[in-house]
């Protein structure tokens, strides 16, 4: 974990946040490269699950919503976990989270646990007083539910259908940590599927099945994650189904994705409260009913840590001193060599452009090059050290293919294509080069 965190801010995935002021309460910055990945995710959920589907529509909601909203949703009196404190060093920590009542920092004596709540609040105008109490959203899901009638009215569906949404949420976390695991700000996926009661188990199913794609896609190994049912005795009292996708972190087994079946707890909360009939008339039927709803719920940060930890491989390559200067490496000692093979579809950048010299024949060969390229893919210029050292750069950062133009190239039009998974190299023409990368990364 400590390689990855380090590769992870050389390379400019991520950086600790506020970081010349000492950084804050495990917040992180997203770099150049980790913008790219977490917009790639982003893309891509979004292209599946809205864009290739004709029964889930798309919504933005805000981030502060009515108060009354929290209230409705049971978060502003329940949303709370049990904290415990030291007595001696004043450390605090999730009750859950701690073995027996002896402080894990200083051995100290833990007092009794107390309800924390995780709603992260602020104030709405100009005075800072109890009216003007405003919360920062602790999931995106309830603004959804109180949308639902304005986008079933405005896009006339027709049951099943879903409402998706990606956004940021927030929580007051007690113990943040691991990395960008468990942070107070973070970014969810999330799509609420309004269904019968009767045929809850098949669309819960269904979600299930596609969840286990996805992540199939993002390159995760079916032996990395566990489907655990959450029991009777501790999954909500209105949910009847209720699985955590757990991955095998190095920091142990933990929550990835959650799917749960939530009836209709929150569109008949929301009607109570509000007074607004939030009921859906079968038109078949007339029948008049509350929906049920399953809700998949994805979070960007703890998808792009796992394809990170997924992709990212150490392995020892045996060189041979050559004389040709684009090979993999001017001496002859074994190397081990870092790299990172993402998904094709979520590397940052798909090519990188490298010239053999900086010399301005070759340099005004690579720029065109680059500039056609990146009509059709993100593509990263680099001209800086000898070129088994940029290699080893992008395959740090999972650059999937890498053009190499060297001087044979301003006699033969052709160019050098490297492979990151297997560093073989063709020699392709520059006419046909865009085509040629673009059947590449259409292989799987």
């Amino acid at each position: 974990m400590d390689k990855l965190i380090s590769l992870c801010k050389r390379r400019g995935f991520i950086f600790p946040g506020s970081e010349i002021y000492g950084g804050f309460a495990n917040s992180w910055d997203y770099g150049p490269l980790g913008v790219e990945l977490k917009n790639n995710i982003k893309k891509e959920w979004w292209r599946r699950f809205v864009g290739l589907r004709g029964d889930v529509l798309g919504i933005d909601t805000a981030l502060v919503m009515n108060p009354k909203v929290w209230e409705a949703s049971g978060h502003i009196s329940n949303f709370s976990d049990p904290l415990v404190e030291c007595k001696k060093c004043h450390s605090r920590f999730r009750a859950d989270h701690v073995e027996g009542s002896v402080c894990p920092n200083c051995g100290g004596e833990l007092a009794a646990p107390k309800q924390f709540n995780m709603m992260l609040k602020t104030f709405i105008g100009p005075a800072e007083e109890t009216a003007n109490v405003a919360y920062f959203r602790p999931e995106t899901a309830q603004g959804m539910f109180v949308n639902f009638k304005n986008v079933l009215d405005t896009s006339r569906k027709r049951l099943p259908f879903g409402i998706a949404q990606i956004g940021k949420s927030f929580r007051n976390e007690i113990t943040p940590g691991n990395f960008i695991f468990r942070t107070r700000e973070f970014e969810q996926m999330e799509i609420e599927y309004f269904i019968k009661e009767s045929e809850w188990e098949m669309h819960f199913e269904n979600w299930l099945s596609e969840m286990k794609k996805w992540l199939k896609d993002l390159g995760v190994k079916e032996g990395n994650y566990v489907v655990h049912d959450i029991s009777a005795e501790e999954r909500a009292h209105y949910s009847k189904r209720t699985v955590d996708i757990e991955y095998r972190y190095p920091f142990g087994q933990k929550e990835l994705y959650g799917l749960a079946y939530r009836g209709d707890f929150d569109l008949k909360n929301h009607m109570e409260k509000s007074g607004e009939d939030l009921r859906y008339t079968d038109p078949e039927t007339n029948e008049r009913f509350l929906p049920h709803v399953i809700e998949p719920t994805w979070g960007v940060e703890r998808s792009l840590l796992v394809a990170l930890l997924e992709a990212y491989h150490e392995e020892k390559i045996k060189n041979k001193k050559s004389k040709i200067k684009n090979e993999e490496s001017d001496s002859d000692e074994d190397d081990t060599r870092v790299v990172i093979r993402f998904p094709k579809w979520l590397a940052p950048y798909k090519v990188a452009v490298l010239p053999l010299s900086k010399k301005e024949e070759l340099s005004s060969v690579a720029e065109k090059i680059t500039t056609d390229l990146r009509k059709h893919f993100a593509v990263d210029y680099d001209e800086t050290q000898s070129i088994g050292k940029r290699y080893r750069r992008q395959d740090e950062i999972g650059t999937p293919y890498c053009v190499t133009v060297d001087f044979d190239s301003l006699n033969d039009q052709a160019v050098t294509v490297r492979d990151r998974d297997t560093m073989k190299q063709e020699r392709v023409a520059i006419k046909g080069l865009a085509e040629y990368i673009q059947g590449c990364l259409a292989v799987v």
